[in-house]
C-alpha cells in the first residue's frame, strides 16, 4: 500500500520512544513524520508550527465568514447605545 508523506523528515516510532527531543530538532522547526511499520502514523509538530498553523487555519475560517456576510445589510449602530 502506498501512502503520502507529508514531511521532509520521517523517523520511526522506535526512534522517538528513545528520544523524542531529538526527533523535534532533527525537524529544524518543520513536522516529521513518524513512521510505523514503514507507514505514517501521525506526525510531530514544534509548538511553533503548530501555534502558526492555527492562526491560518483561524484566517481561512474568518475569511470565509466575512465573504458570507460581505453582502448583508448594515446595521446602524451608536456607540452610546452599548
Amino acid at each position: 500500500m502506498v501512502h503520502t508523506v507529508l514531511a521532509d523528515i520521517t523517523t520511526s516510532i522506535s526512534e522517538l520512544k528513545k528520544n523524542p527531543m531529538a526527533v523535534v530538532e532533527q525537524g529544524e522547526g518543520f513536522p516529521v513524520a513518524v513512521l510505523n511499520r514503514n507507514q505514517p502514523a501521525f506526525y510531530c509538530v514544534p509548538a511553533k508550527a503548530y501555534e502558526a498553523l492555527m492562526d491560518k487555519l483561524e484566517d481561512i475560517e474568518l475569511a470565509a465568514l466575512v465573504e458570507a456576510r460581505k453582502d448583508q445589510k448594515e446595521i446602524a449602530v451608536d456607540i452610546n447605545e452599548l
